[in-house]
């Protein structure tokens, strides 16, 4: 049992050796952090508690629950501060406030209206008094912004202290509140503040009485018509007739249509010539330029000096008006008959309105119309197309014909192209293969002739693209070939050649099926496209071996070997494919052993480096007559095979 912690019963152990204190200091990540001491001096241990403060803090605030165990602490609110959560958030209210006016016999004071503004961002308040028309006083902002006080013991104005119809004193000038827009009247209510009805601004006298002044020097114009009132009134009004002047009677005179204006602003009169495309009239608008029309310009005294002086209101004793011009009068204008036989919208509801007078209906003044002559086009020249030819006659300038920019741009890059061949009288030209391209953006067809080897014809462009009108059309109702047109059996004449077409690309019978209602009448074509693709392109016509730049046809028929080897032979000649240097050249090449002797395979490898036909029903003929012996051809019984007939 130990002895009481008294003086005099403690004494040291002799046996103690560590006296060193524990570590209150730790690192973390770099970071020196506190740390709380285990053990006492020289390693005891303490008898006091080691929890800390937050374990401490929890321990007494921890509540025993039965059920489902300790509730989560509901997480803290994110703090705003005022000046982002009251930004632009300005409490308006109108306000006045009186000014006594001194040594002024006609007013006492003035009744000032004033708007106080307060900002809920930092409880400061603004006095803004609105600018007054010829107030002779300077207006505008009273009190800038700023915390206004509210005492001398440094209490500031809060907006819970405002309400409506209640006196506030910034410094020392007394305003009285007496209403707030709907905004500030529903956040007052919302923060729990009932605000008062709201009160009646006082009228200024001074204010009225300068008003009542102003009324009764006010004046009306007068109800007699005076021209400031009528230009007032009728300014940018005008009444517009539509008249002829029949000048027939005379030496190449005509009836000629012209405009009547009438300003109402000022009674002046205009006249204005009606223009028509190619009327031999010099383009001027204005026949009569405006102003004051005399009924009777020769009626003036004789006394007056018209030498020098010119007409004035003095003069003339009546001018035109509005009531002398109606449908179906004739108006004199300087001596010339205007026939009045139709106005516009506008006049006729304004003379009904103003004047009483019903217009009535248009007259009729229209003749017989004149026949004029047409343009006879010339015949066709031959020189470019037809429609580049007819611009010239069409304009002085002539102009680019127009094309369809719709059709060029949907068929863009769309091609249909036929195989064709020559059908001609000439032995040479008889058999020639073409192809004929046929664009859809522009209805052109150009004709192409591929080449072949050793036709002593020079291949390439046979047509440059163009349009190709049918046989019999007319230079003035030209009838161009369509797609309609381009069956496979059917004769092309393009310029005095015929050509017969005999095959078709499959795009073709595709474009012409999806677009049969585009082009009437292909359905022969399609038909014609459909029966080759189903049963085979018919045989092309046979040519004789002897002619030049023809392909080889061989008709290989049983027990006619004779004629099928002399074509061969006479097809080698033509085209030059005999070659002994060449020929034996091969041959040695495959006749490594030098035996003059090669088998049949090195015979068809020879034959087919230098072009020779390699059918097998051919080949079998060719080797047969070059004496085959135990499956070795002798090169001297192939070149004579060759050379001999």
């Amino acid at each position: 049992m130990a002895l009481p912690f008294l003086p005099g019963n403690t004494f040291t152990d002799p046996t103690k050796r560590k006296y060193h204190r524990s570590q209150s200091l730790g690192y973390k990540n770099g970071y020196a952090l506190p740390a709380r001491p285990e053990v006492g001096i020289g390693g005891e241990p303490l008898e006091v508690n080691q929890l800390s403060l937050s374990e401490l803090d929890e321990l007494n605030n921890k509540r025993p629950t039965l059920t489902y165990g300790q509730a989560k602490q509901a997480p803290p609110e994110d703090f705003i501060p005022a000046h982002v959560a009251f930004d632009k958030k300005v409490l308006k209210f109108n306000a006045f406030f009186k000014q006594t006016v001194h040594e002024s016999p006609s007013e006492y004071f003035r009744v000032r209206p004033v708007i106080i503004y307060y900002y809920l961002e930092d409880d400061s308040i603004s006095v803004i008094e609105p600018h007054v028309e010829n107030s002779g006083m300077p207006q505008g902002k009273l009190i800038k912004r700023m915390r206004l006080p509210k005492n001398d013991q440094g209490d500031h104005w809060h907006w819970k202290d405002l309400n409506l119809d209640i006196d506030v004193t910034f410094y020392g000038k007394v305003f009285h509140i007496t209403d707030c827009d709907e905004w500030t009247s529903n956040y007052m209510a919302s923060e729990g503040i009932e605000l008062s009805a709201p009160a009646q601004t006082p009228t200024d006298p001074y204010t009225d009485s300068r008003k009542e002044k102003s009324a009764i020097e006010a004046f009306t114009t007068p109800s007699t018509f005076d021209k400031l009132k009528q230009f007032l009134d009728l300014d940018r009004k005008v009444l517009r007739f539509y008249c002829v002047w029949d000048d027939r009677s005379s030496m190449f005179g005509e009836q000629r249509p012209f405009i009547i204006q009438y300003y109402l602003v000022d009674d002046t009169v205009e006249v204005r010539e009606v223009h028509e495309p190619n009327d031999g009239r010099d383009p001027f608008p204005l026949f009569l330029k405006r102003q004051r029309l005399p009924k009777d310009r020769d009626n003036v005294d004789s006394s007056f000096r018209a030498v020098v002086m010119e007409l004035s209101s003095h003069e003339i004793k009546a001018w035109y008006g509005p009531t002398d011009f109606g449908i179906g009068k004739t108006v004199f204008i300087y001596n010339r008959p205007f026939l009045i036989y139709d106005s516009d919208d506008f006049t006729k509801a304004y003379m009904q309105h103003n004047y009483g007078v019903p217009m009535s209906a248009p007259v009729e003044v229209s003749g017989p119309a004149r026949n004029l002559p047409k343009m006879a086009l010339p015949p066709y020249n031959g020189f470019g197309s037809y429609e580049d030819s007819l611009q010239s006659c069409l304009s002085l300038v002539p102009q680019p014909p127009k094309k369809d920019f719709i059709k060029m741009l949907e068929n863009d890059h769309k091609i249909l192209r036929f195989e064709a061949v020559m059908d001609s009288v000439r032995p040479e030209d008889r058999g020639r293969r073409f192809i004929i391209s046929y664009r859809l953006a522009d209805d052109m067809i150009k004709i192409f002739e591929p080449p072949v080897r050793n036709s002593g014809i020079v291949s390439g462009t046979f047509l440059e693209r163009t349009r190709v009108t049918k046989p019999g059309s007319t230079p003035e109702n030209p009838q161009f070939y369509g797609p309609q047109d381009l069956s496979i059996g059917s004769v092309l004449q393009v310029f005095s050649h015929r050509f017969v077409i005999t095959d078709a690309d499959d795009y073709v019978l595709f474009y012409l099926e999806a677009h049969r209602d585009d082009f009437p009448g292909c359905q022969a074509t399609i038909d014609s496209i459909r029966s080759a693709r189903m049963s085979g392109m018919p045989e092309k016509p046979q040519t004789l071996a002897s002619q030049k730049g023809a392909p080889m046809v061989v008709q290989r028929t049983p027990n006619d070997l004779k004629r099928l080897l002399s074509e061969v032979k006479a097809q080698l000649r033509k085209d030059n494919y005999i070659n002994f240097t060449s020929l034996t050249e091969a041959f040695l090449q495959y006749d490594r052993d030098r035996s003059g002797h090669i088998d049949v395979e090195e015979l068809k490898k020879a034959c087919h480096k230098q072009n020779l036909p390699l059918d097998d029903d051919v080949m079998q003929a060719l080797i047969a007559e070059c004496g085959s012996k135990d499956g070795q051809i002798s090169h001297a019984d192939f070149m004579k095979f060759l050379t001999w007939d």
